[in-house]
């Protein structure tokens, strides 16, 4: 589900029917492209979740990485305070740029090393979309919500002992099992890790 920023004002579309759109990563609130979109662009952005283009060079729709893969994740759209111009908040799977780089720019994407368990989600994510039988993800959902829960219990005992017992390495490794776990079961739940983040703020300003 994307988030809208709701300003009240009309959507002010160019007179060949474009408005601008400028992708923004959701967490490191670098500027990954600039593309354009029409009515149907955005409806297909908001229905399906991944940004999706017309492209003026091809005169069609063109859903980012139809052909490499490398898809944007829509999270949030936002419209500027004139309505022509919008902010899309994404989260990119593998690089923006069809040259192979983070950004159209040829800038870094940079990262701190927990924003990796935002792109891991998005994997888990994409790994249920595509219901391919040989993904141990997909054998977890359709094992169940129980017997997901069951696990995280499993490497949350697990991890307990490690800390008791095992070396940094075994810690560090069971709880890396005990975190994918428990991403898997917050997907199987239709929740995710902002909806996590969004309590222990609450509980931060309490």
């Amino acid at each position: 589900m994307i988030s809208l920023f709701e300003t009240g004002q009309s959507l002010r579309f160019a007179d060949d029917g474009l408005i601008p759109a400028i992708i923004q990563d959701s967490i490191t609130k670098n500027v990954l492209m600039l593309g354009y979109m029409n009515e149907e662009a955005i409806s297909l952005t908001r229905s399906t979740g991944l940004v999706t283009f017309f492209s003026r060079s091809k005169n069609r729709i063109w859903q980012k990485g139809e052909t490499s893969g490398n898809v944007l994740r829509a999270k949030e759209i936002r419209v500027d305070c004139d309505g022509d111009t919008l902010l899309i908040l994404a989260s990119p799977v593998g690089p923006t740029c069809h040259t192979g780089t983070d950004t159209c720019w040829a800038e870094e994407n940079e990262k701190s090393p927990i924003s990796f368990l935002s792109d891991l989600e998005n994997v888990i994510e994409a790994r249920i979309e595509a219901g391919d039988e040989a993904s141990y993800t997909m054998q977890l959902i359709k094992s169940g919500v129980k017997r997901i829960s069951q696990k995280v219990g499993e490497e949350g005992l697990e991890t307990a002992l490690e800390g008791v017992v095992g070396t940094d390495e075994q810690l560090s490794e069971e709880a890396a099992d005990l975190v994918y776990h428990l991403l898997v079961l917050l997907q199987a739940r239709k929740l995710r890790l902002a909806d996590v983040v969004a309590v222990l703020q609450e509980r931060h300003g309490a």
